[in-house]
């Protein structure tokens, strides 16, 4: 008994076995170049048509996660295929051959995924699926080429390299010219990862051009980057600090001028210096007066005059505090500088005294002139009493020829 129940599930294996259906796809990854056409192939053993209930693709984009997209095609040779897919997806079934083929046009990156054929046999239990992954191949973009830090002497910097697009993953290389446009080895301590060139401690010698290279299976694209590195140059903050402290300082300066001077504006109020203009007045009078005293005299009563006022003021200078002494030093710089003054006032009477006498002999030369004028007036005028004794002989000898012609034309009558 227990034999043939044995010999019973062994035939019902036997059965369930032949009946299953088997699917297959050639390879595992495709790969295609975005833009271009692909067909990936699906095979099946032989199935009994009237238990096919149907047959369909099924895709997991990388890009949509989890959702799916179901081609699905049925015996009676009508097919659903989504409406993102019209016009780029197409089923091609060949159920006596066993071929089940897809067919996928003008490839995007959206594309890109698992792709799975799956037959759905009534009465088959069996995992009558097989599966392949799609790969989207992309040229890298022109890559775009910046630099990170400062280019001057003694930093680090770093030069990018990136492609926005590129399937897949593209890998970066980077080479470098001098300034003569000739290759150069790079620095030893120079690295680069990820498209990211890193230069360390650089000077005048690691200016030049740098080519950069994103590349993957299809194609290549290039990036140039002119590097010029220049001497170390002050920041904006900086410069306005140093534009404030000059301004600080010039203003300081300027207070203390200011001070200084309505310091010693003060001073000179209490200290009047005599005027010049009195002294000359004074002289003067003294010569219309007939004074017997000279102009040395005269200067040296003014000077003693002079000094007196300064002998009082050093006086009531002593008795005063330290503040008192240092505004008597002052005096005596003002002091000076009024002996400077009248030393100048005596030279500048000396030149007035010249011009003066040159306005005397002037006045000298037009007195002569003047002379020489009414000199020549009556030389006219003598001139003029000719000229009247001509004019009177002329009208009697006019008068006396008209009288003539009147008597000789009268006497002809």
């Amino acid at each position: 008994m227990e034999g043939m129940l044995a010999s019973l599930a062994l035939l019902c294996l036997l059965l369930t076995v032949a009946n299953a259906v088997t699917v297959t796809i050639p390879k595992p990854n495709y790969e295609v170049a975005k833009g271009d056409n692909i067909t990936i192939p699906c095979s099946f053993s032989a199935v009994d048509q009237t238990k096919l209930i149907l047959m369909q693709w099924t895709v997991r984009s990388d890009g949509t996660g989890a959702e799916e997209n179901d081609f699905i095609y049925y015996p009676d040779g009508s097919s659903d295929i989504p409406q993102t897919f019209t016009g780029r997806v197409t089923v091609n079934a060949d159920i006596p051959n066993g071929k089940f083929n897809l067919n996928l046009f003008s490839v995007a990156m959206t594309d890109q995924g698992t792709y799975k054929c799956h037959l759905l046999v009534k009465s088959d239990t069996s995992k009558s699926a097989a599966n392949t992954y799609v790969l989207v191949l992309v040229a890298p973009s022109i890559p775009q080429c910046n630099l990170q830090g400062k280019a001057e002497y003694g930093q680090n910097i770093n030069l990018t390299c990136l492609s926005t697009e590129g399937s897949p993953a593209p890998t970066y290389t980077w080479q470098s010219l001098d300034v003569q446009n000739n290759p150069r080895p790079m620095d030893p301590k120079t690295t680069s990862n990820a498209g990211i060139l890193s230069l360390y401690n650089i000077s005048k010698d690691t200016s030049g051009y740098y080519i950069c290279t994103s590349a993957n299976k299809i194609r290549s694209a290039k990036c140039n980057f002119t590097l010029s590195v220049m001497p170390p140059s002050m920041n904006i903050g900086s410069t306005a600090g140093i534009v404030a402290g000059v301004a600080i300082f010039v203003l300081v300066i300027g207070i203390i001028i200011c001070c200084c001077c309505c310091r010693k504006k003060d001073k000179d109020e209490g200290y009047s210096v005599p005027d010049f203009e009195d002294h000359e007045d004074h002289d003067k009078n003294l010569a219309k007066n007939g004074d017997g005293r000279g102009h040395e005299e005269v200067r040296t009563a003014q000077n003693t005059n002079v000094k007196s006022a300064p002998d009082r003021q050093n006086d009531e200078y002593e008795n005063q505090s330290e503040r008192g002494n240092d505004r008597r030093s002052d005096y005596d710089d003002r002091r000076s500088d009024y002996d400077d003054r009248r030393s100048d006032y005596d030279d500048r009477r000396s030149d007035y005294d010249d011009r003066r006498r040159d306005y005397d002999d002037r006045r000298r030369d037009y007195d002569d002139r003047r002379r020489d004028y009414d000199d020549r007036r009556s030389d006219y005028s003598d001139r003029r009493d000719k000229y009247g004794d001509r004019q009177e002989r002329y009208d009697d000898n006019r008068r006396y020829d008209d009288d003539r012609r009147y008597n000789d034309r009268r006497d002809g009558r």
